[in-house]
């Protein structure tokens, strides 16, 4: 069977096997295993735990787990509620301010979490009730916080973005330096559609109160002194000083992005003995729980997924598909184009680890060759695969808000999250036309490659 044939039944059996609602692990082991049993000798057999257990056993992914840590730590205290607090007190009396925020409160979290539901989950469950109570739509409260909560696979430290450096064989310093410039871009263009809405929104109220109609909480002035103000911030400095802490430690040549990893999930354990007085086994069972069966998820997807590449490579598929590509002779942007339109429909139904490790084998040798840069490449499909966690139909962060605002319209949440689902596309033109986005600031601090 020729290898055109062989991918075709290969991606048709896994399509298959993942609607049958395997989990995705699972799925992409038997799907593996079966080609392996079909149609490669029988020895290879011999060789699979050998195989997954050679691909995990990274020193690079070592560094999963400990973010993991670092970030249940962070997310299941209540951190996140104050910090957005004390966010919310000093943007109080700037228009729209809540709605900022709530979007930096997530850049803030989420680079220090490193993960989108945990970012959702923490900001939300603050975030959202405070502001309906000021008299945000429900759908633009929810929005912001789902899109928000994308930052965590874009922002460092992020564990996406270690898995791709594993798949691409890049720098991971050099790819966490990319992703601060299109977090800060993400950010403000999150920030100035929560201005512009919030503003929109309040005239809408002014103007129903003044004919007569109730009057919305968006009318309601509240006000902070700056003692009120200076009282919250000991609750965050400490957590601004471990972000600090850990970038200066990565980028400053101090420690490896392991040992980093490490340093951040002792330092949050630290600080949340010393700031929220949660020391005590039983109190910290649940992070430690936590952390042992999500890292233990992704390290299967993970392992299962280079086992399911592997076989693709054995049996020529990947190499077939990528010559495929080259063969259609496209010009560059356009193969850009259509590996990015590949990316967005598979974020229908798979999450960005998979993503990733499936198609890392078939998409980055024809970019390389096309001449593309595999850091800032990784930066885009970064961006587009955020764009997957809050479009239906299996956003993971439209699920995440409903679970935490379960009165809240799955429909209303969706429509909310639209807007920034353009300025996402957005960025990622701004990205393409402005490559130094990306790529300056890790060219500025680790020099030209």
């Amino acid at each position: 069977m020729s290898p055109l044939m062989l991918g075709v039944l290969y991606g048709i059996v896994t399509i298959v096997v993942m609607c049958s609602g395997m989990p995705i692990a699972f799925a992409l082991g038997v799907v593996a295993t079966g080609f392996m049993y079909v149609f490669m000798p029988e020895s290879s057999l011999d060789t699979i735990t050998q195989n997954v257990y050679e691909e995990i056993a990274s020193i690079t992914l070592l560094s999963i787990p400990l973010f993991i840590l670092k970030g249940a730590a962070i997310g299941k205290s209540p951190a996140g509620k104050d910090l957005y607090s004390a966010i919310h007190a000093w943007l109080n009396r700037v228009p729209g301010g809540l709605g900022i925020a709530n979007v930096f409160a997530c850049a803030l979290f989420a680079a220090m979490a490193g993960s989108s539901p945990a970012t959702c989950s923490a900001i939300g469950s603050a975030g959202i009730p405070e502001m309906r109570r000021r008299g945000y739509s429900p759908g633009f409260a929810a929005g912001i916080i789902a899109a928000g909560g994308t930052l965590g696979i874009l922002l460092p430290p992020s564990i996406t973005m270690i898995l791709y450096a594993v798949a691409a064989e890049q720098s991971l310093g050099r790819l966490f330096l990319a992703g601060i410039g299109p977090g800060v871009l993400l950010v403000l263009l999150f920030a100035g559609y929560a201005v512009f809405r919030a503003r929109k929104e309040y005239k809408m109220a002014h103007a129903i109160y003044s004919a007569g109609g109730a009057k919305s909480a968006y009318l309601d002035d509240e006000h902070f002194t700056l003692a009120q103000k200076v009282e919250m911030l000991p609750r965050v400095l400490p957590f601004l000083i471990l972000l600090i802490g850990v970038m200066v430690a990565l980028y400053g040549g101090l420690a490896t992005p392991s040992e980093t990893a490490g340093l951040g999930a002792l330092l949050a354990l630290v600080l949340i003995a010393i700031v929220y007085r949660i020391y005590k086994p039983r109190e910290i069972a649940p992070f430690l729980s936590s952390t042992i069966k999500e890292s233990g998820m992704l390290l299967l997807i993970i392992g299962m997924s280079l086992l399911y590449s592997y076989v693709m490579s054995y049996l020529h598929i990947s190499q077939s598909a990528a010559q495929w590509v080259v063969d259609l002779h496209l010009s560059r942007w356009l193969l850009l184009a259509v590996i990015l339109l590949m990316v967005i429909v598979l974020g229908f139904f798979l999450p960005p680890v998979s993503i990733i490790l499936m198609t890392a084998p078939i998409i980055l040798p024809p970019l390389k060759d096309a001449g593309f840069d595999l850091i800032w490449f990784g930066i885009v499909m970064t961006v587009v695969m955020e764009m997957g966690l809050i479009h239906p139909p299996v956003g993971l962060n439209l699920f995440v808000i409903k679970n935490i605002a379960p009165d809240i319209p799955l429909g209303d949440v969706i429509k909310g999250t639209i807007p920034f689902l353009a300025l996402m596309f957005l960025a990622v033109v701004l990205l393409c036309m402005f490559p130094g986005i990306a790529t300056a600031l890790p060219d500025l601090l680790m020099g030209v490659k």
